[in-house]
């Protein structure tokens, strides 16, 4: 196992006529040095259970629920206080956007820091759809399978994952590029060759907070060190006119007016494309995949400039570790979102308001009840001066029992 079987598979991909199927086993395996099973006992058991699959045995079924259990095991990976977490999206926020997106088949979807594969697995089973019946010939379901999803990723172990998890979930080839998609640095691009330069469908989540150097910010127009603003301005490069992308963006990259090139890339979204919904996260979205930021998704169509923003909030949604978010609460969401009607939760920012606030695009419900404090600055010192009374009371009874 550990001296032939691994080293024969890692090096599938440097055979002369390699095939798409064996890059993807090769760079599967590319992070495995050794096996993990420890006794014989479990060997035998390993040996048992794989000689009872054959190709007849493996049905749609069977492959979806190996999928599930590998979700189960990046869920783990994505608790907090583990190095998965920067690498997984909960799994409701990515219903959500590829559902607002709605890829169809004969579309290619692009993410262009895909993690674990989430998006593009999500994206999968909603063009297939349920036992493949949204697809209308062999041909189509051949096309969706090997020609339609690409990704990159830079992370040398969450690379093969995202494979692995990309391959269970029915992608027979998953065209994803290992790299730093900012720098343009390859470390393996065999499995993207021939990926198209512009996408019709991108989905993603760039990381939170990063940042990058030279090597980075030299290949972009507005020069920053914050990621996600250099993968916005990626995203709106690498879609095709008429494309659809829904992405999220901690709140800083919406509201910030104060570094040049937040303002000069949210200007670019909105000059280039139809920026048409911007949905407001609650602040625990993220909680269970380890971080606490505030987060909203934003969709938008490249090729017409933005006249209109519409904005949902559920910022008031609670969420936490024994409240997660769920697809229920999203029912109004997805309800308006055809007529982009104006409710509780719902409201229509023109363009030229959005510029005369120096592209501040955070979403400030004007619905919401807001607790305002009336009390004038002479009753705010009085409440203080008799507190301290109290204290210094409290601290005189104190000493007299000592």
């Amino acid at each position: 196992m550990n001296a032939e079987l691994l080293p024969y598979l890692r090096g599938l991909r440097e055979k002369p006529g390699a095939t798409p199927r064996q890059k993807v086993i090769s760079e599967i395996m590319s992070g495995v040095e050794r096996t993990r099973i420890d006794t014989d006992r479990n060997f035998l058991d390993v040996l048992d259970r794989v000689h009872a699959i054959s190709a007849e045995a493996v049905d749609s079924t069977h492959v979806f629920t190996l999928s599930q259990v590998y979700e189960g095991l990046l869920l783990k990976m994505g608790e907090k206080g583990n190095d998965g977490g920067q690498f997984f999206t909960p799994r409701e926020v990515i219903r959500v956007v590829v559902r607002a997106i709605d890829p169809k088949t004969g579309e290619t979807v692009y993410d262009p820091g895909c993690g674990t594969g989430g998006f593009l697995a999500q994206a999968y089973e909603h063009m297939a759809g349920p036992n493949h019946s949204k697809i209308a010939s062999p041909d189509q379901l051949e096309a969706l399978k090997r020609r339609t999803f690409y990704g990159r990723e830079k992370d040398n172990t969450i690379y093969p994952i995202a494979l692995a998890n990309l391959v269970l979930h029915d992608i027979d080839e998953p065209h994803v590029w290992h790299g730093n998609t900012l720098t343009g640095q390859e470390t393996y691009g065999g499995l993207f060759q021939d990926a198209p330069a512009l996408f019709d469908v991108i989905l993603m989540n760039p990381p939170f907070g990063g940042k990058e150097g030279k090597e980075a910010q030299t290949r972009f127009p507005y020069k920053t060190g914050a990621t996600q603003v250099l993968f916005l301005q990626h995203v709106i490069d690498t879609l095709k006119r008429g494309g659809r992308c829904g992405i999220v963006l901690d709140e800083g990259v919406l509201f910030r007016t104060n570094e040049t090139a937040f303002v000069q890339t949210k200007r670019k979204l909105l000059d280039e494309c139809d920026l048409w919904c911007i949905l407001s996260l609650p602040a625990g979205a993220f909680v269970n995949a380890g971080a606490g930021v505030k987060t909203n998704l934003l969709f938008f169509t490249k090729g017409q400039p933005t006249e209109r923003i519409w904005y949902y909030d559920l910022s008031d949604v609670k969420v936490g570790k024994k409240s997660p978010l769920t697809l229920e609460k999203f029912e109004e969401f997805f309800r308006l979102l055809p007529t982009r009607g104006d409710g509780e939760h719902s409201w229509t920012v023109e363009r030229k308001e959005i510029d005369a606030r120096g592209y501040d695009l955070k979403a400030v419900n004007p619905h919401a009840s807001r607790d305002e404090d009336t009390r004038t600055p002479e009753e705010l010192l009085d409440i203080i001066e008799a507190k301290g009374r109290e204290v210094a009371d409290a601290v005189a009874e104190l000493r007299k029992l000592l």
